[in-house]
Formats: structure tokens, sequence, C-alpha cells
């Protein structure tokens, strides 16, 4: 028996292992769209995420020259590639190659994504020691680490959220987790911030106190924020949205309406408010082919409905080349916005709403056909798109202050777990 068992015990095979590791960080990239994508539901993200953990699971089981070669591929790093052998570290509790990815991160910040997200995938006992650890460190770019794996897990590290909070180079990492936990406990330490003359800060304390339960101070700066052009305007526009009175939000919206230039901002805002009144203008802008997709999308966020699915889509125009594509002389690497949401049939949307329109009344903010509920935001995160699965989580915070927001980037498995735990309470 013992003879049987050595013969199965093979050394692990090079080329396999180069396999897994190119197929896992290949697999990370696509995850990375994927959590974010208008067209993908949770389990579709799971059948990613099985093959992304197998490949992971593949490595793991191979010790040492597994991490090695892992190790050997940041030679060219990539925020995907440092998932991996990060991920491989944690795994094996391997405290020096987890120090050598955070020097190597901190000195290339576009490798931070990569590094946070394998924090985030592995389950919370296997961080167990690390996060401390960074967390006690004196480099504020590991105590962000920590901070980032503390959040991401919904572990809310006390007084030393707090204490970032007021130190400037982690107030932004600090007020992202306490927008994720939406604890009331930090509520007090967001409302501080409103009056920073940053306005990324005053934005992201803005949103951390209003998901912790505050509907005064934090309103009233997002709804500023909103009103003035720049980076943090549509964040703050789509989130105050969906707490301001119908009539306030119209009001709010109305200037958007002035300027061409504004139109994504202002179909996206009329997504988030939710406001059926606006279904026959989105119906028209469906007409324009740089905004059709979007308007398809926003009167699905307010109707509920599936263009897809129910046969209210087209084909794409002759010719449409969105998005990047294999050409190497194109400079168009960005992935379009618009990308994977069906192009609407207008002819039969429009009588669709002409049969159907009645059923929803104008001045009542709608979220997937139905007024925002906790139920309605349960249904939407285990059936949803991932877009609308990123409204539904916060919809759940702001619903049921206390509770924190559903990390919908989590891996899939988890996100089942999860949800079945938190349906049952």
């Amino acid at each position: 028996m013992s003879t049987v068992h050595t013969s199965l015990q093979r050394a692990p095979v090079p080329v396999v292992l180069a396999q897994h590791l190119e197929d896992a960080a290949v697999l990370r990239g696509v995850r990375s769209l994927l959590v974010r994508a208008p067209h993908v539901k949770l389990h579709q993200l799971g059948r990613t995420d099985e093959r992304l953990a197998a490949h992971l699971d593949g490595l793991a089981e191979s010790g040492g020259l597994a991490r090695e070669m892992a190790a050997a591929t940041l030679a060219e790093p990539d925020s995907h590639r440092i998932f991996v052998v990060a991920v491989l570290a944690i795994w094996h509790q391997d405290a020096d190659s987890l120090d050598r990815l955070l020097s190597v991160a901190e000195a290339m910040p576009e490798l931070r994504a990569g590094l946070v997200s394998a924090f985030g995938w592995v389950p919370a006992p296997s961080l167990r020691g690390i996060s401390k650890t960074l967390l006690d460190s004196a480099s504020p770019f590991r105590r962000g680490i920590g901070l980032s794996s503390c959040g991401l897990h919904l572990v809310n590290p006390g007084a030393v959220l707090a204490t970032a909070m007021a130190s400037p180079d982690m107030q932004l990492e600090a007020l992202r987790v306490a927008a994720r936990l939406a604890d009331p406990q930090h509520l007090d330490h967001c409302l501080a911030l409103l009056q920073t003359p940053d306005p990324a800060v005053r934005a992201h304390a803005a949103r951390a106190a209003l998901l912790s339960g505050d509907r005064g101070a934090a309103v009233r700066t997002l709804t500023e924020l909103a009103r003035q052009p720049g980076p943090a305007q549509a964040h703050a526009l789509q989130l105050v949205l969906k707490v301001l009175p119908p009539a306030e939000a119209n009001t709010l919206l109305r200037p958007l309406a002035q300027d061409p230039a504004d139109a994504r901002t202002l179909i996206r805002g009329m997504a988030a408010a939710g406001d059926p009144h606006y279904v026959p203008w989105l119906i028209k802008k469906m007409l324009d082919p740089k905004l059709t997709r979007l308007a398809g999308e926003a009167f699905s966020t307010i109707t509920g409905l599936d263009l897809a699915f129910l046969d209210l889509d087209r084909k794409p125009p002759e010719g449409d080349a969105s998005g990047p594509n294999d050409d190497p002389a194109d400079d168009t690497v960005a992935l379009d916005e618009d990308d994977s949401l069906p192009w609407p049939d207008v002819d039969r949307i429009d009588a669709w709403w002409q049969a159907n329109g009645t059923r929803f009344q104008a001045g009542t903010r709608y979220f997937a056909g139905e007024p925002p509920s906790v139920a309605q935001a349960f249904e939407v995160l285990r059936k949803g798109f991932q877009r609308q699965r990123i409204a539904a989580a916060e919809y759940l915070s702001l619903l049921r202050p206390g509770t924190p927001l559903f990390n919908v980037a989590a891996p899939a498995s988890r996100q089942e777990r999860q949800l079945t735990q938190m349906t049952r309470t």
C-alpha cells in the first residue's frame, strides 16, 4: 500500500504549474471586469470563480516550486500576477514573500489593486496575524492594506480606523472602510471631515456618513458635490439621488439637461432617482446611437426589465466597434462603459411602455421594477446583474442602517453563504 501511495506522489510538473500561473492571472483579469459588468449575474461570476479557484488550488498544492515560479513572474509585474503570488503567500503564511510583495506594490501603485484583491479573495481566517501586523506597521501604505483587508471582510478595526481618519495620508482608505462597515460608531469621525477643503475627502466622508445612517449633513454635502463638475460629481449624484425625495431629485437633475455634454451623467442620475416620469425621455434618448445602450440600462434599472431576455433588444448596428480590439495600432485600450449592454429596440420598448406604463406611478422611486425595500434589495443581490447588485448593496445599507455594505466583488460562493445567512435573520 505504501508503494502505491508513493507512486502517486508525483513531483510537480513545471509546464503544468506555468499553465496554472498563466490561467490564474488571466482569470483574475477577467474577473476584475466581470464584478462591474452590466450583463453578469452572481451564478455567472461563480463559474469564473470556480475556474480561478481550481488553478489557485493546483498551485497551492504544489508547494515551494509553485511559489518560486509565481514569484519569478513578477519580473514583469502586473496587478493580475501579484494577485496570484499574494494569494499563495497568504495561504502558506509566507511572511518573507508578503513583505517583498508589499514593498513592490508600494513602489508601483498600479499593483495595489491586485494585492488588495488577494486579501479579499482568501477567507478571513487566513489573515489572522497578517492584518494585525499590517495595522501595527509604521508604514502608512501597509496600514492602508491592513485597513482594506478589514473592510473587505467587514471586520471593524475599532480605534485604529478612527486614528486613520485623523491622518491625512490615511483618510481616503479609512473612509472607504468606514463606508463598507456602515457602523454608526464611526459616524462622528466621518461628519467631522465634511468641512475639509479636499472634495475627494468630503465625498468619501459624506458617503460613509450616509451609509452609516446620517440624513442631514451627509445629504447636504453630497448634494453640493453633485452640483459641482468634477471627479466627485457622478458618484455623489448617484448616491444622494437614492435618498432625496423625487421633487428634490428632479431639481438636482434639471441643470444637467441644459448641456449635452452632461447627457450621460444625467441618464445615470435618472436611473438612480428611479422616477418613471423620466422614462419617455429615456426612450427618446435610445434613438441616439451614443446614448442608446445607457438609456436602455436606465430604463431597465427603473422598470426591472431584462431587455435581452424579453426580446426588447436589437442587433448592434453594422460597423460598431466599441471598446478595445486586437489592432496594435489602435489606441483604444479602455473598455467602453456600454460594452455588453443590449442595444434597445426603441419601437418595441415604446410599445411595452404604452401598454404597461400605468403600473408605475410618477413621483415614486422605483428600483428594478419596485419601490426600494429590504426584500427587493436581497432579491436583486440574488438575481440581478452586477451593476444592479452594486446599487442593491447600497439600498440595503440605506434602508437598514447599521447593515454593512454587501461586497458584490467577493468570491461568489462566499456571497451566496452570506445572503443565505442574512435572509434568515
